[in-house]
């Protein structure tokens, strides 16, 4: 059986919500602080060190209790414990979704068509181990005898972004002599200037693709083996320097990659939740295979707690709730991620990727036209460069933008008082966007600086009206275990949204149209012929093309 299809809007929850939103839509979050000073105690949670505070947030005990009512209503329960299990809960695809398998260190048995995936999983781990010592060791040489230096990981989408996204997070954690690149866009550009910096004997690449035929994947693959072939590699030497992560073995073969280089994964893989299967080889090549260890048991340890805790005591629960909140009473359709800590300068649009991919959907589990707001609009920066940056529209525009704000207690890098200035940034920015500046504050602060008059005309500009909600996650440092708990946390914040909001969170239906259109156009553009075959802008974008190229 798969998920239950229950609109939440015709839950007796949501009604009640919407009545509790009318009723309290008007108070501040000053006044909820003021009101109760206990908030911070109430309304934070830890986990193994990760802390959670959501009480700058428009909420109240009333609010979770309908929150968590509505969760159950839609019957999140059972379909937390039917992910776990195995389930066939990817309806559209017939698969099952169990990237929590992956990481599963406890090794208890999870079932697929009541077979036992464990062995599997445990196999893979175990040549990724041996991988990466060959690698690490220097047993694995180039075709010149030379050990292996430069890691290039070809993929796009799921087997890039989070992969990328985690080797830069944890760069303190690099292998010494090791250097990692990534090549996703099937601009000739991100592969060239990538070439630019390798040598081809001391150079392995990594072709990610399940498939083993994605466009910009395969494109990019074969001109990496032209180049390799082009600058001193023989056809013989490919096994030594292409390694494929793939489920596709005769296509594998073809290009030249032996067997015994392919890392499988399997079907109840999603790809935006793959990194901590083989698609992460490159992670563990990069910060060695102890510290991807590391990553998994922080994957598994926020598994653990999002399996087994209370609705109300369950952080991916909870943030999942709060974002249904703003996003379907409010009407606040983007949030923003800020995490204050460069290593996490691509945190955001790896959750871009994993939230919008996933909740970017129209129909609901019956095939039906949803009549409610699902997905928002995620993006984000670092801070405090994001403070040079927008932060001015989120402080006083007319758009209201929650906020999770995300910060390591430790620096990896600690230099002067460099990190009690970010922190200091950190702090000061969750309270600025609750408290805002008040007219008595803005004149008090100008007194005796400017004229009665200067003052009068600038009062207006100066005020803040605060009320901005936002969270605050802080870790103890930016470490594989962290990190590990970090991302399994939005994993299931945004599983949590999509069971109650009646959508398939697992396949992506949208990404193909695009394909198939490219697919159709990219024969037309072989030649200088003119083309009528697309409608009229179409037709004068490629043909403007023709004559331009």
């Amino acid at each position: 059986m798969g998920l239950a299809k229950i609109s939440p809007v015709e839950t007796n929850a949501w009604r009640e919500l919407k009545k509790h939103f009318q009723e309290n839509a008007a108070r501040t979050l000053k006044e909820r602080f003021d009101e109760d000073p206990d908030r911070f105690e109430k309304f934070s949670l830890k986990v193994r060190g990760l802390l959670a505070d959501f009480s700058k947030n428009h909420i109240d005990g009333e609010t979770l209790d309908l929150l968590i009512q509505l969760a159950k209503d839609c019957e999140l329960d059972d379909a937390r414990a039917k992910m776990f299990s195995g389930e066939l809960i990817n309806e559209t695809e017939g698969r099952s979704v169990l990237h929590v398998a992956l990481r599963n260190k406890s090794n208890r048995e999870i079932e697929v068509k009541g077979k036992n995936v464990m062995p599997n999983v445990n196999e893979v781990l175990s040549k990724m181990k041996d991988f990466c010592s060959k690698i690490h060791s220097g047993n694995w040489k180039g075709y010149s005898g030379n050990k292996i230096t430069d890691l290039v990981n070809i993929g796009i989408g799921g087997s890039d972004l989070g992969a990328k996204m985690i080797c830069e997070s944890l760069k303190p954690f690099w292998k010494e002599g090791i250097c990692v690149h990534f090549v996703s866009n099937v601009d000739g550009t991100d592969l060239s200037e990538t070439l630019k910096k390798i040598d081809p004997s001391k150079t392995l690449f990594i072709v990610a693709s399940k498939s083993f035929t994605t466009q910009e994947t395969m494109t990019n693959a074969r001109s990496a083996r032209e180049w390799f072939l082009q600058n001193g590699g023989a056809a013989e030497s490919i096994p030594l320097h292409f390694v494929a992560i793939s489920t596709n073995a005769p296509a594998v073969k073809e290009f030249g990659i032996a067997a015994d280089n392919m890392f499988v994964f399997w079907d109840w893989v999603g790809g935006r939740y793959s990194v901590s299967s083989a698609i992460g080889l490159v992670v563990a090549a990069t910060i060695g295979f102890e510290n991807f260890e590391k990553l998994l048991e922080g994957m598994h340890t926020m598994d653990e707690h999002f399996r087994e805790s209370s609705f109300e005591s369950n952080l991916p629960v909870i943030l999942g709730l709060i974002g249904i909140w703003y996003n379907n009473f409010y009407g606040f359709e983007t949030e923003a991620l800020l995490p204050y800590d460069e290593y996490l300068h691509r945190f955001p649009a790896y959750l871009q990727q994993a939230n919008m991919e996933s909740n970017g959907k129209s129909i609901d589990r019956s095939g039906r036209k949803v009549t409610h707001q699902t997905g928002p609009i995620v993006w984000g920066e670092p801070g405090t460069n994001g403070q040079h940056a927008f932060y001015q529209l989120i402080h006083q525009g007319t758009k209201i933008i929650p906020c999770d704000f995300i910060a390591p207690a430790k620096s990896q890098n600690p230099i002067g008082n460099h990190h009690e200035i970010l922190l200091s940034n950190f702090f000061a920015q969750t309270e600025a966007l609750m408290m805002g500046r008040s007219e008595e504050e803005v004149r008090k602060s100008l007194q005796g600086k400017k004229t009665d008059q200067e003052i009068d005309f600038l009062v207006p500009f100066l005020c803040f009206e605060g009320n901005r909600p936002t969270n605050s996650i802080l870790l103890p440092e930016v470490d594989p275990f962290h990190l590990g708990m970090l991302i399994a946390l939005y994993e299931h914040k945004i599983f949590v949204q999509g069971v109650i909001w009646n959508i398939f969170s697992f396949d992506q239906p949208g990404v193909q149209l695009g394909k198939i259109l490219a697919k159709k156009i990219l024969p037309e553009l072989s030649d200088s012929l003119e083309v009528t075959s697309h409608d009229t802008s179409t037709n004068g974008l490629i043909n403007a093309y023709k004559r331009m190229r």
